[in-house]
């Protein structure tokens, strides 16, 4: 047994050794993801009900491989998961969730989206708008259902403008704000038989110019 002397001096040396400043943010943190489970785990069980998943505002990267283990046992029809930081989804969300019709991904740092989506033969509505897409992925023309397409607010420059005449179902397309190049915008401006919304196209440089 120690000294009694060394009691005092070993307690102030104690009390004069600061918290470890990171602690509380660990703790904010750990604190931010238990609840961000507990949420994502929540609707998971609620779209069991109403076959409807919303993982909207979940503080998402990426969808959890939690997901679709809870989900296997439910043909889902809608899914939202805008409002989060996912920056792609895997191949795997078409084959397990090929049922779904609408599927919103808006407000994510999306730029494409893999080829496999080709196979989602039940989605009818696609909203890919507010994310960081420069160009449109060719599975986008080949989903056999897709009728309409939100894809505003992006940074699309060039579209393969030949493949959206082919898409076999589509209705309307959103390509506001975007920074298409003139000539595209020119020969989506000539498409009749699909509705597509699209900003005044800007003039270059070389059209202002007096001859």
């Amino acid at each position: 047994m120690r000294p009694p002397s060394q009691y005092p001096q070993e307690i102030g040396e104690e009390a004069e050794t600061e918290p470890d400043p990171r602690f509380g943010a660990m703790m904010i943190c750990t604190r931010l993801a238990g609840r961000a489970v507990i949420r994502v785990v929540g609707r998971c069980n609620e779209a069991k009900e109403n076959e409807s998943l919303d993982l909207s505002n979940c503080q998402l990267m990426q969808v959890p491989d939690a997901v679709y283990h809870l989900m296997r046992h439910t043909e889902l029809k809608s899914c939202d998961l805008s409002e989060n930081d996912i920056t792609k989804i895997p191949p795997k969300f078409a084959e397990k969730f090929n049922l779904i019709s609408d599927l919103n991904l808006s407000h994510n740092q999306m730029s494409k989206l893999p080829d496999e989506w080709a196979d989602m033969g039940s989605l009818e509505n696609l909203d890919i708008s507010y994310n960081t897409f420069i160009g449109l992925s060719d599975c986008i023309f080949k989903m056999p259902k897709l009728r309409h397409l939100n894809a505003s607010n992006n940074h699309i420059v060039d579209i393969d403008v030949d493949c959206l005449r082919e898409a076999p179902s589509l209705q309307t397309i959103d390509l506001t704000n975007n920074p298409l190049a003139p000539r595209i915008h020119d020969q989506l401006s000539n498409i009749s038989d699909i509705r597509i919304l699209l900003s005044p196209r800007e003039r270059e440089d070389w059209e202002d110019l007096s001859i």
